[in-house]
């Protein structure tokens, strides 16, 4: 299979390749520009509808900007899905790619500010998982997306730190801003480093790997220029995973580990999905229940001490676990249980009556999800153990991060709502754990998708497509229900 530019596991062509790296950062400082013009801004207010979006203050040339930018970034991300020239070339374009956004106000999302006055409440005595940032009294409040100003923390006590840290040092809101950032940097700087020793353990090449996670725009755009704290908590679950699989079995590599997927969860909860698929990677001999409890015992333990000791010295306990249950508050169809609710609801209208199904539906949603974790492991486990001990050592990890891979699509898939940035988990993983490369484009599309999603102010275009999105994305569940459907049963 060939594709303009570039062969699946061929060179790719010095002049395509040039024409893609410039064209992103031509992108990138197109967007840049739309940032200052109108993007995240503390004192920009909210967009209601794309009227007000097209008639606020430099509106023609912020839609316009980010349209171009965003096209141009996808755009030159995509003609070389199958691979940059090399491992070097992708890792200096995607710099180069980061350094306009780097100078560019919050992008794409206003949770940076919640981050910071988040902080600040813990900071100033107030508990983040049981008062809003509003009633805590924070002065940038205002800033804070207003569906986001009265509802607890839902991130883990080691991010709570962070932020409180940022906002200690930075000395205000500039501040606290620009060390998030910094923050988020150093997160996609670990994840970075440990995406070549992955794939080189799987046998999938840097070249690919690198240039799917590290120039993808949602890395760029939310997880750099939105300083989402999903980069440090994937950085860290990426560099577990990478002492697991370079040192398997050992007491102390296992202990490191955990300590590192505790920070992850501590900072995310999505990352707690991929331990069990690390307890698999992390058994170095032949695959028993013996061994799976010993092994797993001692990363388990490193887990859960992180937690304690981030929970003890932060002194916020456990309390972000009930924040969780506030992050589904907004209803959006980019979620699928949500888009299938709203559509039952919707017929229900119809009929005169209010089923109320979104919730019904995202809790079906969330049932299947836990037997699907449960399959998705069972697969994984019954796969390595049939490997044995002999032949095939890429295969080994390669089914580990594959299963954690899927999970983690699983869990964004079917969660009760669904923000661009929250692709970039599945999509790291899957990137270093997928060898065929004609099967990438089943996860690079949808990151191409997402991209789209959000104007630079933070705006998500799936509120001004409620009913339409839902009709949508409802019939894509339904076909691919069928598909997986007729396909087992040719299988």
């Amino acid at each position: 299979m060939s594709e303009p530019g570039a062969l699946p596991d061929g060179p790719v062509r010095p002049v395509a390749a040039a024409v893609a790296r410039y064209a992103g950062l031509a992108g990138a400082a197109l967007l840049t520009v739309a940032g200052w013009l109108g993007g995240a801004l503390p004192d920009t207010p909210a967009v209601t509808s794309l009227g007000d979006a097209w008639r606020a203050p430099h509106g023609p040339a912020v839609l316009g900007c980010w349209l171009v930018g965003t096209v141009l970034l996808v755009g030159a991300w995509w003609s070389l899905r199958w691979g940059a020239p090399s491992g070097r070339w992708a890792y200096l374009t995607a710099g180069l790619w980061l350094l306009p956004l780097l100078a560019a106000p919050p992008l794409g999302s206003r949770d940076v500010y919640s981050y910071a006055c988040q902080g600040w409440s813990w900071t100033h005595g107030a508990d983040p998982y049981r008062v809003g940032v509003a009633a805590a009294g924070c002065p940038w409040a205002e800033s804070v997306s207003p569906i986001w100003r009265d509802t607890p923390a839902p991130y883990g006590p080691f991010f709570v730190l962070l932020a409180g840290l940022a906002v200690l040092l930075g000395g205000g809101l500039v501040g606290a801003i620009v060390l998030l950032r910094v923050v988020a940097l150093a997160g996609v700087l670990l994840a970075a480093l440990c995406l070549p020793g992955l794939a080189r353990a799987v046998g999938v090449p840097t070249r690919r790997a690198a240039w799917l996670v590290l120039a993808c725009p949602l890395v760029g755009v939310h997880l750099v220029a939105g300083a989402h704290n999903d980069a440090v908590g994937l950085g860290l679950l990426l560099f577990g995973l990478l002492v697991l699989i370079r040192r398997p079995g050992g007491p102390r590599a296992l202990v490191v580990a955990g300590v590192l997927f505790g920070l992850a969860v501590a900072v995310k909860a999505v990352a707690v999905v991929v331990l069990p698929f690390a307890v698999l990677a992390a058994v170095p001999g032949r695959y028993t229940w013996r061994a799976l409890l010993r092994d797993g015992g001692w990363l388990a333990g490193g887990v859960l001490a992180t937690l304690a000791a981030t929970s003890l010295a932060t002194g916020l306990g456990l309390g972000w676990v009930r924040g969780l249950a506030r992050s589904g508050d907004s209803e959006q169809w980019t979620s699928p249980p949500t888009a299938v609710g709203l559509v039952v609801d919707y017929a229900g209208g119809l009929a005169g009556r209010d089923p109320q199904a979104v919730q019904v539906v995202r809790a079906a949603a969330l049932a299947v999800l836990a037997v699907l974790l449960v399959i998705l492991w069972w697969r994984a486990w019954t796969a390595l153990r049939r490997l044995g001990d002999v032949g095939q050592p890429a295969a080994r990890p390669r089914a580990a991060l594959a299963g954690a891979g899927l999970a983690l699509a699983a869990t964004v898939l079917l969660a009760p709502v669904f923000h661009p940035w929250y692709a970039t988990w599945p999509l790291a993983l899957l990137a270093v754990a997928t060898l065929a490369v004609a099967r990438t484009a089943w996860f690079v599309a949808p990151c191409a998708v997402a991209s789209l999603l959000a104007l630079p102010d933070g705006t998500n275009l799936a509120r001004f497509t409620k009913a339409p999105g839902a009709i949508l994305m409802t019939a894509l569940v339904v076909v691919v229900v069928v598909v997986a459907i007729r396909a087992r049963r040719a299988r």
